[in-house]
């Protein structure tokens, strides 16, 4: 292990590419900002680019830099506009958004690049020590085990409730899944509900609704709903550094959310954006009571935790595509297609025939989260100014990217359509005060709940699966803790305060 760690960082401080990982990181970091090219799109472009390089190990690491620069960037539009880059950045909005909206853009830039660098090096070294090891444990999660850990997912949906909205939380998530079932099923390969309608076989794409939930009805609310923001129309953004105290609060969950993350990310079929959704729960329900208040309002914690899960996730996902060939999400299966272009085949004996591509790329991902981090600290003044441009600007400029990015995400005029229609329903639930995360949850999980389900189904010929394959049991277990603690939190506070007022 020594001898290929030795041989991955010769291999990864030559000229060459050194400067695949500072162009894969501008790249991934710009273009991931830009709201529906999210790492799929990007990467998919820079195949021909990097089979043209012809060094395996260098096209590799340019790719793998754009991936990590586009998860890295795409948190910008979810703060500044509430615009998600991309998919993995969704949850950053619920407090990044509102901390830029109370004139902490500087400070929520701040927060995301530090988390976004610590889940990224540690979920490296993670990656380095476990790789091998990790491979192994990947294997034992079938598809009973998927649909428990989606079912642990859909019961962590109070953690995006506000006070009292956890059945109006729960009706969204049912919405969610529902919206899930348009298009192709898992048994059958038929349309379902697409009311004749050739673009819909597919299903809802995710970017559209992402849009439809966060950036459209934001623009509207402008328009309907003005308000003033506090530093707008001011050149100047205030406030980039984090006390000591915020540093001191943050820490913890960063050290979580980067083992959290990471093993999500080590999962095939999981990857940044469940790890980040997750993430965003989990702190939420161990945080205090006080602190939960401040969730979706602004909440370091609740911009760290996403920031730090998705980052960390992404490097996990390196462990099935390289150790077993197995792509990890979608933008691992296109990094397969590519290895497979240039000649090298992942898998186990990847680390014994090509030691200087496997260790490279290791290697590569911490001197690229360094340089995502000494790029982007001195640009936040200049990124954060976009708040300050003024608001007959601004709405247009969100509705173009928000229309580009649902445009470009299925290259279809359909997705105008419905962005425009989903868009003006997300608008009325605001106001009516419904929580739109849960129902953006619910679609994302929903698919892969049916998938695995029904395979599980199929195989055990009934269900099972659930007390036949204990790894199963124990994650339908957790869903159910999940689901019972925050009522029995609710019921101790209530006693705790009774007892108060009885003078006991």
């Amino acid at each position: 292990m020594l001898e290929g760690l030795l041989i991955g960082l010769q291999t990864a401080l030559s000229v060459q590419n050194l400067l695949m990982v500072v162009g894969g990181c501008l790249i991934g970091t710009f273009i991931g900002m830009l709201p529906g090219l999210g790492p799929m799109s990007i990467i998919a472009i820079m195949i021909p680019v990097a089979i043209s390089i012809g060094d395996p190990s260098a096209a590799l690491i340019l790719l793998a830099g754009v991936y990590y620069g586009a998860i890295f960037g795409g948190s910008t539009s979810s703060i500044l506009l509430n615009a998600p880059g991309v998919a993995g950045t969704v949850a950053s909005s619920f407090d990044g958004y509102p901390m830029a909206r109370q004139g902490k853009a500087g400070k929520a830039l701040t927060i995301a690049a530090i988390a976004s660098f610590a889940g990224g090096t540690i979920g490296a070294i993670l990656l380095m020590v476990f790789a091998p090891a990790l491979s192994s444990v990947a294997l034992l999660f079938h598809s009973a085990e998927y649909f428990a850990l989606m079912v642990v997912g859909l019961s962590a949906i109070a953690a995006f409730a506000g006070t009292g909205q956890v059945a109006k939380a729960l009706l969204m998530t049912v919405l969610g899944l529902i919206m899930a079932t348009v298009g192709e099923g898992a048994l059958f390969n038929l349309p379902r509900f697409t009311m004749g309608i050739m673009d819909l076989q597919t299903g809802f794409g995710f970017i559209t609704l992402a849009m439809a939930m966060f950036a459209l009805p934001e623009a509207l609310f402008l328009v309907l709903k003005p308000r003033k923001i506090e530093g707008e129309g001011d050149g100047e953004i205030k406030d980039l550094r984090i006390t000591r105290a915020e540093a001191k609060a943050i820490a913890p969950v960063i050290g979580r959310q980067s083992l959290q993350g990471f093993f999500i990310g080590v999962l095939p079929g999981a990857g940044a954006t469940i790890a980040s959704f997750l993430g965003y729960a989990v702190e939420r329900n161990i945080a205090t009571k006080a602190e939960q208040e401040e969730f979706g309002k602004g909440s370091i914690k609740g911009l760290a935790a996403p920031e730090t899960a998705n980052n960390a996730a992404c490097t996990g996902s390196f462990v099935p595509l390289l150790t077993l060939g197995i792509p990890g999400s979608g933008t691992t299966a296109i990094l397969l297609g590519a290895l497979i272009a240039l000649n090298v085949t992942p898998g186990p004996r990847l680390m014994l025939d090509d030691p200087q591509i496997f260790w490279a790329v290791i290697m590569s991902m911490f001197i690229g989260n360094l340089v995502l981090l000494v790029l982007n600290l001195p640009l936040i003044p200049y990124i954060a100014k976009v708040l300050s441009i003024p608001r007959n600007y601004l709405i247009p400029f969100i509705l173009f990217f928000t229309l580009m990015g649902a445009y470009i995400g299925q290259n279809n005029a359909t997705e105008l359509l419905l962005l425009v229609g989903f868009g003006i329903c997300a608008t009325a639930l605001k106001f009516a005060d419904y929580p739109l995360a849960p129902l953006l949850i619910g679609f994302i999980l929903g698919g892969m709940l049916e998938d695995n389900f029904a395979r599980s189904m199929q195989l055990y010929d009934g269900i099972s699966f659930i007390w036949e394959r204990p790894m199963t049991l124990g994650l339908l277990v957790i869903a159910a803790i999940l689901i019972v603690l925050p009522s029995y939190r609710s019921r101790v506070a209530k006693r705790k305060a009774s007892g108060v007022a009885d003078g006991d």
